[in-house]
Formats: structure tokens, C-alpha cells, sequence
């Protein structure tokens, strides 16, 4: 069973930066790793729903939503089965529990989420 973790959540003040991480595990005997997968991080503000952040295809191209454009940045190191959400100058609107989600073929697979604060 393929499974996501993700972790490098925390409180940050306005301005300041963080790495998330997504490590991805279980693809023994499915036929696939973890580069046959795109790959995408949303995020879900409290009273909101669950909105997609960024996201990067098996053909390695990147989209991100406006508001975040020029501050996060996604890669992944597919050696490694991780990829990451560099994310700087951080606003409070930024606020929410991130998610990884890898997807092909239909099937689908999401962390638990890791919840990033910016607050003073």
C-alpha cells in the first residue's frame, strides 16, 4: 500500500520560510515508483476547502496558483522517493494543513497533512 508522509510543518512569522517534505513509501509490487506518479501539494484552510498549491507532472512540468508563484517552489527527488515545498515569504494567508497527493492513472494517494502557521 502505497503511503505518504509529510513533515516540516510548523509556526513561522510573516516573511520567514519553510521546507515541507513528502516522503513516499509501499510501491514494492505495484509495478510503478514514485516518478511514474504526479505529483501535487494542496492545502485546507480552516472553514475552506482543500485547494491545490502546486503541481508537477511525470513530464516534469510545474504549475503553481497565482498567489504563491515566485514564493514556493516544488521539486522532488525521485531517488529518493520525496518531494519537497520550499515555501518563503510566507503570509498569514498562507495558513493551512498542506497535503501531498501523488495521482496516475486515476489512482490517487494523499498524506495526512502537516500544518503550517504564520503568525507573529
Amino acid at each position: 500500500q502505497v503511503q505518504l508522509v509529510e513533515s516540516g510543518g510548523g509556526l513561522v512569522q510573516p516573511g520567514g520560510s519553510l521546507r515541507l517534505s513528502c516522503t513516499a513509501s509501499g510501491f514494492t509490487g505495484t509495478g510503478y515508483t514514485f516518478k511514474d506518479y504526479a505529483m501535487n501539494w494542496y492545502r485546507q484552510a480552516p472553514g475552506k476547502e482543500r485547494d491545490l498549491v502546486a503541481g508537477n507532472s511525470r513530464e516534469g512540468i510545474t504549475v503553481y496558483i497565482d498567489s504563491v508563484r515566485g514564493r514556493f517552489t516544488l521539486s522532488r527527488d525521485n531517488a529518493q522517493n520525496t518531494a519537497y515545498l520550499q515555501m518563503s515569504i510566507l503570509k498569514p494567508e498562507d495558513t493551512a494543513v498542506y497535503y501531498c497527493n501523488i495521482r496516475r492513472d486515476g489512482n490517487q494517494f494523499w498524506g495526512r497533512g502537516t500544518q503550517v502557521t504564520v503568525s507573529t
